[in-house]
């Protein structure tokens, strides 16, 4: 059963996404769990990577470059695309804070599961997730002057917590344990780590089942205004890296991955009533973009096996 649900992870966390849908009060009685499923994730992704590796990625320029146009490159896009569609201003906060978001730390997960380079989009998700606080400052100063007031310590706590805790903890383990015995143990259980995943899609839906209950065509709305920045994320990102060959592919999907759980936890009620339901509209889309990646990896090889 594992095996069968860890081969089809892909199209199944866009099935959750719909149940998330169909049964709201489950999603929302998920929702407080999410943090410790997120740790968790984080804990087993790191013990599969060697971290003096991933340091030694962590330096690398375009890494940050990568960082900077993720946060700053597309909050501007964002920004621009809520004065088209003459979005009001918290619709606004909330699309330009969903392009502040930092990669989803589940999204290492997902591009081992389409046959690439993990390390490199664990290296985009931490830099991208260590400007968030930047990012969401900017936001806001230049948004809503008036209320600024961002939880930095519960910010850092977070980032000891899930990113800087299970780095250590890898670093532990790959200096104390012996490593055949480690390598063996990580062989058994990384496979099942993208199984984690399911929870998000999931538990962050329920926002956007209420609006929709509530308001059937501002639900759809903002149905359309998540598509809408995630197909412009994943292009314009795709469109800038298309000359580094399997790296346009993972920075992409990296770019469409939003990790709007921890945005909440630090900007909370300053993203407005707009945000919430925004994060879960964008779930089922999210969850598309892996299976639009993999039928994009295979129409190229089969271009190539043709050639």
């Amino acid at each position: 059963m594992l095996s069968f649900l860890v081969r089809h992870s892909l199209p199944l966390m866009f099935v959750m996404a719909l149940l998330g849908f169909l049964l709201p009060d489950v999603s929302l009685a998920l929702f407080p769990f999410l943090p410790y499923v997120l740790l968790s994730l984080m804990t087993l992704t790191m013990l599969g990577i060697k971290q003096s590796s991933l340091l030694k990625e962590m330096r690398q320029a375009r890494v940050w470059g990568y960082a900077l146009f993720h946060s700053f490159g597309l909050m501007s896009v964002s920004y621009a695309l809520a004065t088209v569609l003459y979005a009001d201003v918290n619709l606004t906060v909330a699309m330009v804070a969903v392009a502040a978001t930092g990669s989803l730390f589940g999204t290492p997960a997902i591009v081992r599961a389409l046959g690439f380079d993990m390390m490199a989009a664990m290296a985009m998700t931490i830099a991208s997730t260590l400007l968030l606080p930047v990012a969401i400052y900017v936001l806001l100063m230049l948004l809503k002057a008036d209320a600024i007031s961002l939880d930095m310590q519960s910010y850092f706590q977070r980032l000891m917590v899930f990113i800087l805790g299970p780095m250590l903890l890898s670093f532990v383990l790959h200096a104390v344990v012996p490593r055949v015995l480690l390598g063996n143990l990580l062989q058994k259980i990384s496979p099942y780590t993208i199984l984690l995943v399911f929870a998000f899609p999931f538990g962050l839906i329920g926002p956007f089942r209420f609006l929709w209950d509530q308001n059937p065509m501002q639900a759809y709305y903002y149905l359309m205004i998540g598509m809408l920045l995630l197909a412009t994320f994943f292009t314009l990102t795709y469109v800038l890296y298309s000359r580094r060959g399997d790296e346009a592919l993972v920075a992409a999907i990296t770019s469409g991955n939003r990790n709007v759980l921890l945005t909440y936890s630090i900007a909370g009620a300053l993203l407005g009533p707009a945000f919430l339901p925004l994060a879960g509209a964008i779930q089922a889309p999210t969850y598309f973009l892996p299976m639009l990646t993999k039928w994009l990896v295979k129409r190229r090889k089969q271009k190539c096996s043709d050639e």
